[in-house]
């Protein structure tokens, strides 16, 4: 073994690669290299600075948190949230209806009665967490003793989990939020309510419909308030065969609480 200025061979050359990775030419090669995870970079390929570094500098430009990489990923974390907070969930029916259907009105002592007789058939209540009916559904699940479940989300104009909420998860993304609704669920029943309640309802059907769910009962809550709907799918949809007569049937409507919960909990069972 040779030696220099004292200096063993073997420690001269792990020195010298070791000045050569510093200069990002790799010991015996006349290129830049770095590997990068599995990544190898050579040349103009290879990037300044090592991802640690790039991880922990906070001084960086913040718009990649606005890019769409990173909605992807706070995509999946909300997928992942969803499902780990709902998976030992157990059988349960998925309650929509207005956010703006007032205390003392019979609409909201429907939806009490709802989530109690539902609860009192072995059934968790899942609601979009809001006021209205969504609150009365959770409020007579809660009063009953089950599980009552809010799945709420992101507006301009925040709502916050109705105190009736015992498991609460908030999502920025419907699609994520609708995906949770009708994953752990067995079944809807779908009071009075506005655009977000039809958009809700048209889902489902268009699932049951289209078989990319298993057949599971739709029970719309008040004859007279899905009288207009249903009269004008069958007048206008399925007689200008838009839809068929037998797609009448993915759904039922219904004045009385025990229809709707022997309905909707018999067909899921």
């Amino acid at each position: 073994m040779t030696e220099a200025r004292g200096v063993p061979e073997d420690a001269q050359e792990a020195a010298a690669a070791a000045n050569a990775a510093a200069e990002e030419l790799p010991y015996g090669k006349g290129w830049p290299e770095r590997h990068t995870g599995p990544v190898v970079r050579r040349r103009g390929q290879v990037q300044t600075g090592t991802t640690d570094q790039r991880l922990l500098d906070s001084r960086g430009p913040s718009d990649w948190v606005h890019g769409d990489p990173w909605r992807v990923m706070r995509i999946q974390s909300e997928f992942v949230e969803g499902f780990g907070a709902l998976a030992e969930l157990g059988p349960a029916v998925s309650v929509f209806g207005s956010a703006r259907t007032p205390a003392d009105s019979r609409e909201y002592e429907a939806g009490v009665r709802i989530g109690r007789a539902l609860t009192e058939a072995g059934f968790a209540v899942i609601t979009g967490g809001g006021p209205g009916a969504m609150e009365a559904a959770n409020k007579g699940a809660l009063e009953a003793g089950g599980v009552s479940v809010g799945l709420g989300i992101e507006l301009p104009f925040e709502q916050g989990l109705n105190p009736y909420v015992d498991i609460g998860v908030n999502f920025r993304y419907f699609f994520v939020r609708k995906t949770m609704f009708v994953k752990y669920a067995r079944g809807f029943v779908v009071l009075p309510g506005g655009f977000g309640t039809l958009d809700e309802l048209f889902e489902a059907l268009t699932l049951v419909q289209t078989k990319k769910v298993t057949r599971f009962p739709i029970v719309l809550f008040g004859t007279e308030y899905w009288g207009g709907l249903v009269q004008w799918i069958r007048s206008s949809l399925v007689a200008e065969g838009k839809a068929s007569a037998a797609d009448l049937e993915l759904f039922h409507v219904t004045d009385d609480v025990d229809d709707a919960v022997e309905r909707v909990t018999k067909e899921s069972a």
